[in-house]
């Protein structure tokens, strides 16, 4: 009985070690396969630039405003109309301009009938005076007389005299009546579409300290960029340099410029000092819009056919300059040292150790063996 209890054990501790080898010959022939993400390497351009976030805006906007008080009579456009020079946009409300013009024209036809009555009596004490100056030549009136007489055209004179200033300050006055009449039209400073309406028909507008706003109008057919660069990158910057960016919509598409000039004064977001450097693009096909969010890169220099990998490749540094890379040949992966020479945000040039043909490891993935 002991003899056959002793062979029972043996058989289950022979399955159990069947069991036990089975499931690591499973496993081993399931385990996960290393994949790897590889790049051959060929030669091309690396180029040093400096990021940036931007926003666009209009390279002509101005704010149209009234120059004259009154009611918003009359507002014939929308936002996202577009307007060419000179074309009409509002009314405001003429009443007022048209009745100061009647009562400047009116108080200029009474003052020339004043000059007239003024230059009829001047005529008659000319004729009176050289008729006094006559008789006391011939002492037949006394020297009182002639005084009196030269007196009075004196005064008549200088009557016309403060007539006419007056005309010329009521003329100056009916101008600007004509002026202000003109300004209730208010018209188009420059083609472009209305991107903002500030005051609504039938408002009251009061233009007696500053002009308020009617609407906003910008020309959309160029764009100005925005970029607002760190402190640290824009003392690299300088106009000229070519910059280009990315809208979110349509990161595929590049949109390029160079650079107009950097703004002296700085920007404080979150106790960061920035800058805006700015250049402008054409936006013929209108896709481009106001405040979009540009991802912009300003291009500092680049060298042309040499060797570069993406920082990812890079593996322990071993000295100045030196790192590790991983290389796959026939499956087998094998170390490598190389030296590097300029890098950008992305890629980093190798003077050293790779050569074209080359395939490095960038990254890992595991993959199903099966």
């Amino acid at each position: 009985m002991m003899f056959k209890g002793k062979v029972k054990k043996r058989y289950i501790a022979l399955i159990l070690l069947l069991v036990i080898g089975g499931v690591w010959v499973w496993k081993t022939l399931n385990a996960p396969v290393p994949q790897y993400q590889t790049l051959i390497v060929r030669k091309g351009e690396l180029q040093q630039s400096v990021l940036a976030t931007g926003k666009l805006d209009a390279l002509s906007k101005v704010d149209v405003g009234a120059q004259v008080s009154g009611q918003l009579r009359t507002l014939k456009v929308d936002v996202g109309s577009r307007v060419k020079k000179d074309q009409l946009l509002g009314i405001i409300d003429p009443e007022q301009a048209e009745n100061q013009i009647k009562e400047v024209e009116a108080t200029l036809k009474e003052l020339r009938a004043q000059r007239g009555q003024a230059e009829a009596e001047m005529r008659l004490s000319r004729v009176t005076l050289a008729r006094q100056r006559e008789l006391a030549r011939r002492q037949l009136v006394s020297r009182q007389d002639l005084d009196s007489a030269q007196t009075d055209l004196a005064v008549k004179q200088a009557q016309i005299g403060t007539i006419d200033a007056q005309i010329q300050r009521n003329q100056a006055s009916l101008d600007t009546a004509r002026t202000n009449l003109e300004y209730t039209r208010i018209l188009a400073p420059m083609a472009g579409e209305v991107t903002k309406v500030t005051t609504q028909q039938g408002q009251t507008v009061i233009a007696a300290q500053q002009a308020p706003n009617i609407l906003t109008l910008a020309d959309m057919s160029t764009m100005l960029v925005n970029a607002q660069v760190s402190e640290a990158d824009v003392i690299h910057l300088r106009p000229g340099l070519k910059a280009w960016f990315t809208v979110m919509g349509d990161p595929q598409t590049r949109y390029e410029g160079k650079l107009k000039d950097i703004l002296p004064t700085p920007e404080k977001v979150n106790d960061a000092i920035f800058y805006n450097a700015r250049f402008e693009v054409p936006n013929p096909q209108g896709v481009l819009r106001l405040e979009m969010t540009a991802q912009v890169h300003i291009q500092l220099n680049g060298k042309s056919d040499v060797i570069a990998i993406p920082q990812s490749a890079l593996g322990d540094p071993i000295g100045n300059n030196r790192f590790r890379v991983t290389l796959l040949r026939n499956g087998e992966t094998r170390s490598r040292e190389i030296t590097i020479g300029q890098r950008n945000d992305t890629q980093v040039e190798v003077v050293d150790g790779l050569k074209e043909g080359d395939e490095v490891v960038t990254g890992r993935r595991e993959g199903d063996a099966r």
